[in-house]
């Protein structure tokens, strides 16, 4: 499919750009071969056409061998449906793969058909998994008017948390530090101080100063935080050289440096209003350098880029500490075979039930201050002017 039609229906608006969603993101993907079929990823796009053919949707969708490189977890499901006598995989997954960043899935361009061609591709979804015999299809990290669009279609409902830093308006780090409780706010920045500490500089880069030496660094400690975690990284050097070819401009890498060499780094894309956080790795370690990377220089990139939120991807209760706060995440699952599916959508009401729960609890331990931090005004016209 051309970029263009893609994209069309994938970012038609550049202040809601997602750049996981794009054309070239999913095609560097495929290109790359880290999403194939050898892979356990064999594409299986969804695309919805009018009579003369013209794009009025699409779905990034794969049939999958295994549940690896999702993040939303039903290796229980697959267990008791095998030890049923049933065949869980294939599978279809609809996400963006090995990416747990919440998007919109159904991807339709905006017009007056919009809301009949989202309900078209999900009862498309249905019918794909249908026709490849598949056992189900999940739609994992949607946005919730999907997933309450997906309840309508036959699917059922899960809920999981993350936690976001949002940007009401701060103006400088300092702001942001100013909005917290004294204890988190000292503790923060003696991490920062510490984090650079034995000769170490930190370094953005982004666009062209991306070059093959920088990709080179941090594959290296791509690889070995993925070996350490989960025996097998997913994604090839080749894909990061695709994505540096083509969107460059929506990729913020930030670089520890020491004696002259990268030792350390967080991959991060900038979306039109989100900046994601995505990956890191480093070849030597040192006291805090994980949170100054991956935490702390995202939220002041942000700042400086008036952008409204950071998502530093899945778990990590340690970032509520850090001022990222517990969001809820959406995904949809179609169950075909009866059976399994009531025993999933019993599991489902009672896991819902203690997402909710500790989402409260969690939020109740918030690092802010509890009378509401400081007072964040909008800048004058002739600040914006300056600005």
């Amino acid at each position: 499919m051309p970029a263009a039609s893609w994209d069309a229906c994938a970012n038609p608006e550049p202040a809601t750009f997602d750049p996981f969603v794009s054309h070239a993101f999913l095609a560097a993907l495929e290109a790359s071969r880290s999403a194939c079929a050898r892979t356990g990823w064999q594409p299986r796009h969804l695309v919805l056409e009018d009579a003369a053919g013209a794009v009025l949707g699409v779905a990034p969708c794969y049939l999958k061998s295994h549940s690896r490189g999702e993040y939303v977890f039903d290796h229980g499901w697959a267990d008791a449906y095998e030890r049923a006598g049933g065949r869980y995989y294939p599978k279809l997954q609809v996400s963006v793969p090995f990416t747990p960043a919440t998007g919109r899935r159904l991807l339709v361009a905006p017009g007056p058909r919009a809301d009949i061609a989202q309900a078209a591709l999900a009862d498309g979804l249905v019918a794909l998994c249908r026709h490849e015999g598949a056992s189900s299809a999940h739609v994992t990290f949607m946005t919730e008017a999907e997933w309450q669009l997906a309840a309508e279609h036959g699917f059922l409902l899960r809920t999981d948390q993350q936690f976001h830093w949002d940007n009401p308006g701060y103006r400088t780090f300092d702001d942001f530090l100013d909005a917290l409780a004294a204890r988190k706010r000292k503790a923060i920045r003696r991490e920062r101080r510490e984090a650079v500490q034995n000769g170490i500089e930190i370094v953005r880069l982004t666009g062209a100063a991306i070059d093959e030496a920088a990709w080179d660094a941090f594959f290296a400690f791509y690889m070995d935080t993925g070996s350490r975690k989960w025996g097998r990284p997913y994604l090839t050097r080749d894909f990061f050289s695709r994505i540096g070819a083509a969107m460059a401009d929506r990729i913020l890498l930030v670089m520890a440096r020491r004696q002259g060499r990268f030792v350390a780094g967080a991959l991060n894309f900038i979306g039109g209003a989100t900046l994601y956080g995505r990956h890191w790795g480093a070849i030597e370690h040192h006291p805090f350098l994980h949170f100054e990377l991956c935490y702390y220089q995202a939220i002041e990139f942000a700042i400086e880029r008036g952008l409204a939120r950071v998502e530093a991807g899945a778990q990590g209760e340690h970032k509520l500490a850090r001022g990222y706060l517990p969001n809820t995440t959406w995904s949809a699952h179609f169950i075909a075979d009866p059976a399994l599916r009531r025993a999933i959508a019993d599991y489902l009401v009672r896991e819902r039930a203690y997402v909710d729960a500790a989402a409260r609890e969690l939020a109740a331990a918030s690092p802010f201050r509890k009378d509401g931090g400081i007072d964040i005004r909008p800048p004058s016209e002739a600040e914006m002017e300056t600005d």
